[in-house]
């Protein structure tokens, strides 16, 4: 399961701050022992500034955003039957509403289309279309250079692969 990270910005400084004497922006202060919220502080802060440099990246190149390659990613994963739109927001954690937007605005890009579910009248089925799996292809080598200058350049493979394995506890 892929996290959107940015669907869920909030406040977690304010968060933080209620439960624990230590800043999500100042992961200096370890006076209080935790390491945990340290670790936290860092992890998602490290996140949000990889996550941005890959935004503007894909922006410099005059491409879409992060959050329409990932729901074009999710559409080329799914079944050639299609996909529905409450599947893809439980693979994607996006709220329902952002959904229906993305959704909406990649079909009036040609990037995906809707079709009738034949099991549910009401509901519907999205694919990704020609011109989206297309719009994959451009967006992945600008995405994963950001990636590499962000990311991979700052850590080695040993410990990508043992950061790897401490996050994936689900």
């Amino acid at each position: 399961m892929q996290i959107n990270a940015y669907a869920y910005k909030v406040n977690l400084d304010a968060i933080a701050f209620k439960h624990y004497p230590v800043s999500m922006t100042d992961d200096t202060d370890t006076s209080t022992g935790d390491t945990h919220v340290t670790a936290w502080a860092r992890l998602f802060r490290r996140s949000q500034e990889i996550l941005q440099a890959v935004e503007q990246a894909l922006k410099a190149e005059g491409l879409p955003n992060l959050s329409v390659y990932d729901l074009l990613l999710e559409l080329r994963r799914a079944s050639p039957d299609g996909v529905r739109p409450y599947e893809l927001q439980s693979r994607m954690l996006i709220p329902q509403y952002n959904m229906s937007r993305l959704i909406e605005r990649v079909e009036k890009e040609g990037l995906a289309r809707r079709e009738p579910c034949p099991v549910d009248g009401r509901g519907h089925l999205v694919h990704v279309t020609q011109a989206g799996r297309d719009m994959l292809d451009r967006m992945w080598p600008v995405y994963r250079r950001a990636l590499d200058q962000s990311f991979a350049s700052r850590i080695d493979e040993a410990d990508a692969r043992a950061l790897a394995g401490l996050l994936a506890w689900d």
